[in-house]
C-alpha cells in the first residue's frame, strides 16, 4: 500500500521533457542508493552480528552477497527475452531499446530489495514482540514511499503512460506481504537468510544505479542535465526516512 501510494503523484505529472527525465531518474537513483546502504548494508551486518558473527565474519558475508547480487543482476539483461515478448514495452517504443531493458532492471532491483524487507517484517512478528514488527512494519512502509514513486517516476521517463507505470510500481511491492508470510512462518531459516538477502538486495541495486541509470542519463544529454541534482534529492529524502524511521 505504501509503495502504491508513492506513485500516486506521477498520476498529476506531463511528459517529461529529456531535462525532466535526467531529474526523475537521478531521483530514482539517489533513493535507490541510499537504501542500499541504509536499509539494506548496514541492517544486513548488524543482523548478522545478532547472529554470533564477528564483526569481520559479519562484514565479509555482507560484502560477498553485495557481489553476488551485482552478478545476478548484470547477468539478468542476458537471460531475460526480449521484453516485446512479455508483453512489457512501452507503446510506440521499441521494447528491445537499451533504455527501456536498463528501466525493467531498475524495477526488478527494487522488487528483489522487497523481498527480503518483507521478510524482515514478517521475522519481527514471528519473534513474538508485537511492538517491534509493528515498528519495524511502519519504518519499511514509510521507506516504500519514494520506493514506489522512483519506480514510477522511471517508467513514465521511457514513455509508460502514467497509469500503467503507477500499477506496476504498486505491484513490485506486493512481494512484501509474501515474503512478510514466509518470514513469520519460517522465522528461525528466514532470519539466517536475512543477511544474505539484504546483501543481495543492495548490491543489485547499486549495480544497476552505476551501469545503468547514471549512464543511461549521460547518453541522452551531455553531462547528465539536471541527473546530480534529482539523485541528491532522492538522496536526502531518503536517507532522511532511514535514519528517522527505520
Amino acid at each position: 500500500m505504501a509503495t502504491g501510494l508513492g506513485a500516486i503523484p506521477v498520476l498529476f505529472m506531463r511528459q517529461p521533457s529529456d531535462q525532466q527525465q535526467n531529474l526523475l531518474l537521478g531521483f530514482a537513483a539517489g533513493v535507490m542508493l541510499a537504501a542500499s546502504f541504509f536499509s539494506l548494508i548496514l541492517p544486513a551486518i548488524e543482523v548478522a552480528r545478532q547472529q554470533g558473527a564477528s564483526q569481520a565474519g559479519a562484514s565479509a558475508t555482507v560484502v560477498a552477497a553485495v557481489l553476488l547480487g551485482a552478478f545476478v543482476i548484470a547477468k539478468l539483461n542476458d537471460w531475460v527475452p526480449p521484453l516485446d515478448k512479455l508483453g512489457l514495452g512501452p507503446p510506440g517504443i521499441a521494447a528491445a531499446t537499451a533504455s527501456v531493458r536498463r528501466i525493467w532492471l531498475f524495477v526488478a532491483a527494487v522488487t528483489l530489495h522487497n523481498f527480503p524487507e518483507g521478510m524482515a517484517v514478517g521475522v519481527s512478528f514471528g519473534g513474538g514482540d508485537f511492538d517491534a514488527g509493528r515498528v519495524t512494519a511502519l519504518g519499511i512502509g514509510l521507506q516504500n514511499i519514494p520506493e514506489g514513486l522512483a519506480v514510477a517516476v522511471a517508467l513514465s521517463s521511457i514513455g509508460y503512460p502514467r497509469g500503467r507505470a503507477a500499477l506496476i510500481a504498486a505491484g513490485s511491492g506486493l512481494v512484501e506481504p509474501v515474503a512478510g508470510l514466509i518470514g513469520v512462518s519460517i522465522v528461525t531459516v528466514a532470519q539466517a537468510f536475512l543477511p544474505w538477502g539484504l546483501g543481495l538486495a543492495a548490491g543489485a541495486m547499486i549495480y544497476v544505479v552505476a551501469s545503468d541509470i547514471i549512464p543511461d542519463a549521460h547518453a541522452r544529454i551531455n553531462g547528465g542535465g539536471k541527473v546530480s541534482t534529482g539523485l541528491m534529492i532522492g538522496l536526502a529524502a531518503m536517507m532522511f526516512l532511514d535514519t528517522t524511521f527505520g
